[in-house]
């Protein structure tokens, strides 16, 4: 359900145009809301890297306060930063998609989409301001595009991944127990 939401958030940012920035600025907001609260419920349930998503969680929540305190000023604000947390994300989808490739046969598309953050941030970065702003609006839907596409593999995987544990729980003894096959 959230990847569904945040590509639908993709889309709504992608239709905007330069002069809606204060309307991108709210809707930065609320992003890094989703992408924080995404974190901490990562963090909560996976234990490798803890510690990093909750200081990427720490970094969207502060992001968001900034972002709805005053959206005009957090769209430029951010564009300064935006570089840095393109990375910081890139390197931890990246990071948790190779650490997950044992259990996850798609781990390479976590690896493809944790580059492109990574190249993405280090776009943000540069200096002219009227190519910065349409950047970002491209850069904050691809943001929401990368972390829907993301949620919605991992989804599909955990329930992969739950099937076969049922299907071992369920099956697996009976086949194997051969009390009941002498008697």
């Amino acid at each position: 359900m959230t990847g569904i939401a945040w590509l639908i958030i993709a889309m709504v940012v992608l239709r905007f145009t330069t002069t809606s920035v204060v309307t991108i600025g709210v809707l930065m907001g609320a992003i890094f809301l989703g992408a924080m609260m995404n974190e901490f419920l990562i963090a909560a349930v996976w234990s490798p890297w803890r510690w990093a998503r909750v200081l990427m969680g720490v970094l969207f929540l502060a992001g968001a306060i900034w972002a709805f305190v005053s959206p005009l000023d957090a769209f430029w604000a951010l564009a300064s930063v935006l570089g840095v947390l393109f990375i910081l994300q890139g390197a931890l989808v990246l990071i948790s998609s190779i650490e997950s490739r044992v259990v996850n046969s798609v781990w390479w598309l976590g690896v493809a989409a944790g580059v492109l953050e990574i190249l993405i941030g280090f776009l943000v970065s540069q200096q002219v301001i009227a190519v910065r702003a349409a950047l970002l609006i491209l850069y904050v839907g691809f943001l929401a595009l990368f972390r829907g596409f993301t949620e919605i593999v991992v989804a599909f995987e955990l329930k992969g991944a739950q099937k076969d544990r049922s299907g071992a729980a369920i099956g697996g003894p009976a086949l194997g127990d051969r009390s009941h096959a002498t008697s």
